[in-house]
This record gives C-alpha cells, structure tokens and sequence, in this order.
C-alpha cells in the first residue's frame, strides 16, 4: 500500500522512537511536572524496554529517554502510569534459536518505577512471577495507585497444560517498595490437583486457556471485566481481593475462534466491549470479531452484535495480521472517556473508531490506515494499541517498526 488512509482522521506527527518502532499493549500518559505531558509506551522486544516521549505539544513529539531491556528472552510487553509511577510487565520470550516457551526465564514480574523525573527513571522494587511452568506477566492494569490487576504466572502454578500458565493475581502496591500479592484466581480445571475436569480444547485452533487483559474500573472497584483467551470471558467479584469468585461467564469458542483479548464495559450503558485477537498472518484464523455484548443481567450475558471491518479479502493478503485486537479502555486519568465511541485496532486494518449509541447496528465514524512502515517484516503495518486522551488526541503503535502515530479526530466525538 502507497499512502496513509485516512477517514475522519488527520496525521499530526509521526516519530519512529530512533529506529525502535515495535511497540507492544503499553501505553500510558503521565502528567508530569512543568505541565508537561509524557506517553510510556513498552517495546514489542528487545533490545528496548519502554520508551518515553513529550507529547506536551502532540504535533511536535521528542523522545526523552528509552531504555535497554535485561536480556533477549525477556519482552516489557505491557505497562501503566498512575501519578509518578510506572508499572512494567516482563514475559520471557522464546530462547534464541528456539520455539521452546522460556519457563523459568528471568526476570519475569513487575517492576515498579519512580518517574517523578521522566528522563530518569529510577527502579522502586521487583515483583516476581518466574517458576519453573511461568512465562512472567502478560499484561497488567494500575489505575488506582493501590492495586496491579494482572494477567502472570507464579511460582507456586503448575498447570496441566503448559499453555495454561498464566492465571489472574491481584497485587497489592500500597507499598511500592514491598508488592504482596493480595488474590488470585485461575479458570477451574487447570492447575494440578484440580477437582473440576479440565475443559476441552478448541478444535482448530488451540491457543490455550491463560488470563488476559484483567480491567477494573473505579466505578465497580468490586469486578474484574476478565478475558481468558479460548475460555472466553469472566466478571470477577473481587469485594474480597484474597477470594475472587465469578459472576458470569460467556464464551463463543467454539464455534468462533479463540484467543479473547479485552473486555471494555460500558458502564453506564450496560454494554461489554469484547476483542478476540487475531494471532495468525493472512487471516488464517479468520473471522476474529469485537463483539458488543448486553450485559443488563450480569449472570446472563447476551451478544447481540460485532463492529463493522472492512472486507477479509481486502485486508488478508496486505501482509501480515488483519483482525481484531486492542481497545482504547476508558482508563481513569488523562483519557477520553465515553461509553458511546470506541477505539480498536485491527493490525493490517489500522484504528478505527466506532459509534454505538445503537448497540444492535454500530457505524465506523473514522479511520487511519497508515503506509507500510519502512523495514517492516509483516509487509504492511500491524496497527497494536491505541489510546485517546481527554482532548480526544489519538495515540496508536505499530508492532513492528512504525513506532507513535499522533492522530485528530476529524469528526465530533
């Protein structure tokens, strides 16, 4: 493809974080001080960890500081900002010259940041989720400055399955020199020793049963809105953080390919945003949906629609991946947030924006597809995350080597 496309959507900047462009699920913005404004986003892989860039101006972005990971089986695949400081999540990779999980790899965990000084970040302490069956931390949510909300492995998890090997953990970080994990909870069926009669493989396409995206909301301080890959999506009541226990339970695999990615309530609304990520290049695991699920009864949850995306046959052979993946999730902060105008991203599709005000037939209002990133391996460029400030600013990453695309909305949101 030659050329952005672009809908409703306009190209302010563009920065390729000095030729580190594969940026994975993390973004966050910290209001630093002086006013100024600092996007944290996690590398895709090594060599980098994160990098930090002043979006004080979103038409004129500097990076501040970007530092080099551990080692090369480690990846900062997420992290979160809340007030001064920052929460990095490591998943071990693959070892070099293998495709052998990276079980017992370090480090795997968390480490927290003091990022009072954006251009110095300075370690605070390390929580450890490596074992001898974990590949660390996934994904992690900190929006509260109290608790990590978190998608890990842990010391002490021996799944049946090897790829089942990360659950749900609650840490608590009240003291950010000394995290304890608060809770945690895993689908039944899955550790060694379990009563319940682990659940049946996915037919075609067995991407595992392990803890996702794990959002809390301070509206409901008491749920987890938890995906669960091929187990398909959990709210969690977490009144008692040391006991979770489920609410509800939904799961359209199968028929529907597996791999469930996020799940974005609409609070006000009653409505569930929920991803199934595409992980397959050429659409070979297509169709991989975001579904809009009425939630008015929490122990009955209903799908009653998908989002519109443009046509497979278009998008399948661009390169690459084309499905479903990442929402903009309405984080407390300095985040746009409604419960009408989602954001998504679909890899090779770009991101996209979407009015619900009728949950039962959604129209995309905007989009930005950019052009093939320079170096890119995929062919096109594999759209991965996307966050919205409050001043309807539109931040969104490539997974290869794009790097920060700065996009305005052109339409009233």
């Amino acid at each position: 493809m030659s050329g952005h496309e672009t809908f409703n959507m306009k190209l302010l900047a563009h920065d390729t974080l000095i030729g580190w462009g594969g940026i994975g699920e993390g973004m966050s913005i910290q209001e630093a001080p002086g006013g100024r404004r600092i996007m944290w986003l996690a590398h895709e892989g090594p060599p980098k960890n994160f990098t930090g860039v002043d979006v004080t101006d979103p038409k004129n972005p500097k990076v501040i500081v970007q530092r080099d990971i551990a080692n090369d089986c480690v990846r900062s695949n997420s992290l979160e900002v809340c007030g001064d400081i920052m929460a990095v999540a490591y998943q071990t990779r693959a070892e070099p010259g293998t495709l052998a999980p990276g079980f017992g790899l370090h480090p795997a965990g968390i480490e927290l940041f003091d990022i009072s000084d954006p251009e110095d970040p300075k370690t605070i302490s390390f929580f450890d989720c490596s074992g001898p069956h974990s590949m660390g931390v996934h994904q992690l949510w900190f929006v509260d400055g109290e608790y990590i909300h978190c998608a890990a492995g842990a010391p002490d998890f021996q799944p049946r399955d090897p790829a089942d090997n990360q659950i749900y953990r609650c840490i608590d970080v009240r003291n950010p020199s000394k995290p304890e994990e608060a809770g945690r909870w895993w689908m039944p069926g899955l550790m060694e020793g379990d009563a319940a009669d682990p659940p049946p493989r996915h037919p075609v396409f067995n991407s595992g049963f392990r803890a996702h995206n794990t959002n809390v909301y301070p509206e409901r301080p008491d749920r987890v809105y938890l995906a669960y890959l091929d187990g398909g999506m959990f709210i969690l009541d977490i009144s008692d953080k040391a006991n979770p226990k489920p609410v509800s339970h939904w799961n359209p695999h199968p028929p529907h390919n597996g791999f469930m990615h996020t799940v974005l309530p609409l609070l006000s609304r009653d409505l569930l945003i929920v991803t199934d990520e595409c992980i397959r290049d050429g659409g070979e695991d297509w169709p991989k949906l975001t579904w809009v699920v009425d939630a008015r009864d929490e122990n009955n949850l209903v799908p009653i629609s998908t989002l519109p995306i443009p046509p497979v046959e278009e998008f399948r052979n661009r390169g690459g991946r084309y499905g479903s993946h990442n929402l903009h999730e309405n984080r407390p902060g300095p985040s746009y947030r409604s419960d009408t105008i989602v954001f998504a991203t679909f890899f090779n599709g770009g991101v996209r924006a979407f009015d619900t005000s009728n949950p039962f037939q959604t129209t995309e209002i905007a989009h930005f597809v950019p052009e093939n990133p320079e170096g890119s391996r995929a062919g096109a460029c594999q759209i991965n995350d996307v966050y919205v400030d409050e001043n309807r600013i539109c931040y969104c990453v490539d997974r290869s080597t794009g790097g920060l695309y700065i996009l305005e909305m052109e339409v009233e949101i």
